[in-house]
């Protein structure tokens, strides 16, 4: 493949070197911008003990919830389970998944640093609780804080509403969510597209994310997605 053309014919291919073990981050936020299709491919693909990274566990069989259904992850870090996250609790409930839970804001920062090479930060959340178990604890000006460290992956799943051949994005409305922090802090960003237009055609203006962070692109509508 031509690094200038980052687009694959498919979901499945886009998604087929995805090993057993792997780290991988899936945009979305209360079913926007979820990456619906590569969650399927994924799923399909087969690859077990995952460590997952994202805002929610699933909603029924949709969203990530097909991925714990057939029960491939093992470590799920997120902010936000959600009560619609069946298959998650009844595995969380039987010591089947681990879960690192974090707090929304602390989540987002911990993926931008890594993305903007910064490997570690103090922060005054979670200060006196549980989330503050383990973790370093530092009095700057006065103030408790803890350190949070960077958090990156193997992969980044996404979802945008278009792309151009490079892998320049543009998103729509809330599914921006996520999705622009998960593609700089992963080794491999995936993404699933409503349509891919020529280089250039793009207002430069309106991209978010540029290609540098982007690895393969792919034209998927066959799942709703907002």
């Amino acid at each position: 493949m031509n690094r200038k053309d980052r687009v694959f014919a498919s979901v499945d291919l886009a998604v087929a070197d995805v090993p057993d073990g792997a780290t991988v981050m899936f945009g979305g936020f209360g079913g926007a911008g979820f990456p619906n299709n590569l969650i399927q491919g994924l799923a399909r693909r087969g690859a077990r003990n995952l460590r997952v990274i994202s805002n929610n566990c699933g909603t029924g069989d949709g969203e990530l919830g097909i991925l714990f259904k057939n029960r491939q992850i093992r470590h799920v870090v997120a902010a936000f389970p959600g009560p619609g996250a069946t298959y998650f609790q009844q595995q969380f409930d039987a010591g089947e998944v681990e879960l690192e839970l974090v707090p929304q804001g602390i989540l987002c920062e911990r993926m931008r640093a890594f993305g903007a090479g910064i490997p570690a930060f103090y922060s005054p959340v979670g200060v006196g609780t549980d989330v503050a178990k383990g973790k370093e604890e530092r009095v700057i000006r006065g103030k408790r804080y803890i350190l949070e460290q960077a958090l990156g992956a193997d992969y980044a799943l996404i979802k945008a509403y278009r792309a151009d051949r490079m892998g320049n994005l543009v998103y729509r409305k809330a599914a921006r969510n996520f999705n622009p922090i998960m593609a700089t802090a992963a080794k491999v960003t995936i993404v699933e597209v409503d349509e891919v237009v020529e280089t250039g055609t793009l207002d430069p203006e309106m991209i978010v994310t540029p290609s540098i962070y982007v690895d393969r692109i792919v034209v998927a509508k066959g799942i709703h997605n907002a």
